[in-house]
């Protein structure tokens, strides 16, 4: 095995980075300047693995999901290589969501997927929110309700509406994500969603849009009609 730095220097994942930008270099690249080292029991690099790390789990999303113990199956990835690249997914994360700020407008299910798709990109679970706006649709806090398949019992008006109350809220807006990439809506999404718009309604608080999210796209219910027939 060549050790990186006795590549030639153009070919260098740090020193192509620093003479051509990130952008020049490859997911495995990126991921070897993260890694730093590969494993030299298998004789192979950092490059080595960042590319064996993408065909174990076919994609950046589902890396981006993969626990300590599934990234530790990978010879040469141990405890300290896992949490460095669960530490940079969860950055990326973050700098997606100072996008989603207080006073944010949301004019339409498209906005809303647009600046929530990252947040839920590395959920292997359903994730459920609430986007508590005011009288003009601006953004005042969003709340987790809930994590896990939704159901009735973990998603309940007195537990979504509590926060609503509290912050004066005069619409919501919910969200979540199917980690499967379909947002097609399930039988238990729709009844959810019309138990939350009657609630709504007896509370005083416009129920605009239960959005659904999925890898490439999404499903608005207001937009198939579900809310109007609550």
């Amino acid at each position: 095995m060549r050790r990186i730095k006795d590549w030639p220097e153009g070919d260098r994942p740090r020193e192509k980075l620093l003479e051509r930008g990130a952008e020049a270099l490859s997911d495995a690249e990126l991921l070897a300047l993260i890694l730093r080292t590969g494993d030299a029991g298998s004789k192979t690099s950092a490059v080595d693995q960042g590319r064996l790390l993408l065909q174990q789990f076919y994609s950046l999303p589902k890396l981006a999901r993969a626990t300590t113990a599934e990234l530790c199956t990978i010879s040469g990835i141990g405890p300290a290589k896992s949490a460095e690249l669960q530490a940079v997914f969860e950055l990326a994360r973050r700098l997606g969501d100072h996008s989603m700020l207080p006073g944010c407008s949301f004019t339409s299910a498209a906005t809303v997927f647009q600046r929530y798709r990252n947040r839920f990109l590395h959920h292997n679970k359903e994730v459920f929110m609430a986007l508590l706006l005011d009288a003009k649709n601006r953004l005042i806090r969003d709340v987790r309700i809930s994590e896990g398949s939704l159901t009735a019992s973990i998603v309940h008006p007195r537990e979504v509406f509590s926060a609503i109350i509290k912050e004066s809220a005069a619409a919501v807006l919910f969200v979540h994500n199917h980690p499967s990439g379909d947002p097609t809506p399930s039988p238990e999404d729709i009844a959810i969603t019309l138990r939350l718009k009657q609630a709504g309604d007896i509370l005083g608080v416009r129920v605009l849009d239960h959005i659904i999210i999925g890898r490439d796209h999404y499903t608005s219910l207001a937009d198939l009609g579900h809310l109007e027939s609550a």
